[in-house]
């Protein structure tokens, strides 16, 4: 008989969600809406994280409470409201300092997390590779180790929830210097990782292949557009922060040369600075890539507001002035009202990864946007007998014309400039 497990035990949440009345951070969006929406947010990574979503509450303020973030009498409402559902895990929908988390978990007689603590769980199930293990428990202890001063109930609960994945109690419980000796040896391994990394990323620049970095919101279907575009099977989910571990494929352009596609983590608003560098492989790529796509959600009506947040890391990654495709991505969701007015006039692309609509004229966009190893039209000969060449050239090029003249071939074709160098091919005198 197969038992469960008690982390594969669905836990009831209440979500509690806080607005300041002054200045709306969107403009032409209320403050109460923008709230309202981060707090949508939230219920959807408490669900990628396992919770059942039991209710939410949503607080307007002047200004956050430094004790209690929400002030003694809503924080009395929460825990009535929590008991009532039967939730025995509250989940903020903003960044916890320790002494508020300590006071909320006093005052409402169970266990608090933060916006930041649940985006860690999420990330602690996804990671699938070493390096990317090693970095979410990185961010975790680097997230929990000012929390351990004072610390006595709550240790002794971590490891049996969400929040609370990755680490494990053992050591948690352990002195900070121990603590602090774990940060370092990961630390020290994960550097290894990057060089290894690094040396693949020098050995795959050796041939002249661009790099395709996919960036946007989490869920605006970056992975099944990688699938569609490199046949590939990353794993697809609806859940958020589905993929985390850097993926490349080669992809061939309709010139006929090679590049690789890279999917990479999708972003999110207020998303804590330390898992941007906590996740520095799948951001390498971006940051190494020639060509950027921006990938949006356009059936989502608040997708401006979540194109603003993509902008804000792509600038705190230094990327700002990368050749990039905006490409608008699930067209099958809109009406055909919606889609017959959408304009392409304006550089972007409008595309249905899941049904195949608009990747040929997609891939043709790359094509003429990729730089590296750019395309020449040539006229040249060769040989017959050079079997060989004439092979690569139409492998890797696209060949216009051909016609064979006394034993040599005639050539007029679109080549990689690296392959013009390779075969050491020379404009034809017969051109």
């Amino acid at each position: 008989m197969k038992t469960t497990r008690p982390t594969d035990v669905r836990e009831r949440a209440l979500l509690v969600g806080l607005g300041l009345k002054r200045a709306p951070r969107v403009p032409g969006h209320a403050s109460d809406e923008v709230a309202r929406e981060s707090l949508d947010e939230l219920a959807e990574l408490a669900r990628s994280a396992g919770a059942v979503v039991a209710g939410s509450i949503l607080q307007m303020r002047d200004a956050i409470d430094p004790a209690s973030v929400v002030g003694r009498g809503k924080l009395e409402e929460i825990r009535a409201e929590a008991t009532a559902r039967k939730a025995p895990l509250i989940i903020f929908d903003r960044e916890l300092t320790p002494v508020q988390q300590r006071n909320l978990e006093r005052g409402a007689d169970r266990r608090v997390i933060d916006r930041t603590q649940l985006i860690l769980d999420i990330f602690a199930r996804h990671a699938r590779s070493r390096e990317g293990q090693l970095q979410v428990e990185l961010a975790q202890l680097n997230y929990l180790l000012p929390r351990l001063a004072g610390a006595g109930p709550e240790l002794s609960r971590l490891g049996g929830g969400i929040g609370t994945r990755g680490p494990g109690e053992q050591k948690l419980e352990t002195d900070r210097r121990r603590i602090r000796e774990r940060v370092r040896r990961i630390g020290a391994a994960i550097e290894t990782l990057r060089r290894q990394r690094s040396l693949r990323r020098s050995a795959r620049q050796a041939v002249p292949l661009g790099t395709v970095a996919l960036v946007g919101y989490t869920n605006a279907g970056k992975s099944t557009l990688f699938n569609a575009l490199s046949r590939s099977e990353v794993v697809v989910s609806s859940k958020m922060f589905a993929t985390l571990d850097p993926t490349v494929r080669a992809v061939r352009l309709p010139s006929n040369r090679r590049v690789l596609f890279s999917d990479t983590v999708g972003f999110i608003r207020d998303l804590p600075k330390g898992l941007l560098a906590a996740f520095r492989a799948t951001l390498e790529e971006v940051q190494q890539a020639a060509l950027i796509l921006h990938v949006t959600d356009v059936s989502n009506p608040h997708h401006p507001e979540q194109d603003a947040e993509v902008e804000k890391v792509l600038a705190q990654l230094g990327v700002n002035d990368r050749p990039r495709l905006r490409v608008f991505n699930k067209i099958d969701k809109l009406d055909s009202d919606t889609r017959k007015a959408l304009s392409s006039s304006n550089g972007n692309i409008y595309v249905s990864a899941l049904q195949g609509t608009g990747l040929e004229e997609l891939l043709r966009r790359v094509d003429e946007k990729m730089a590296v190893d750019p395309i020449q039209r040539l006229r040249f000969s060769l040989p017959v007998a050079e079997g060989r060449k004439l092979a690569l050239v139409h492998g890797l090029g696209r060949v216009l014309n051909s016609e064979l003249r006394d034993s040599k071939m005639i050539i007029d074709a679109e080549l990689p400039a690296s392959l013009v160098r390779r075969l050491q091919l020379e404009p034809s005198s017969d051109a």
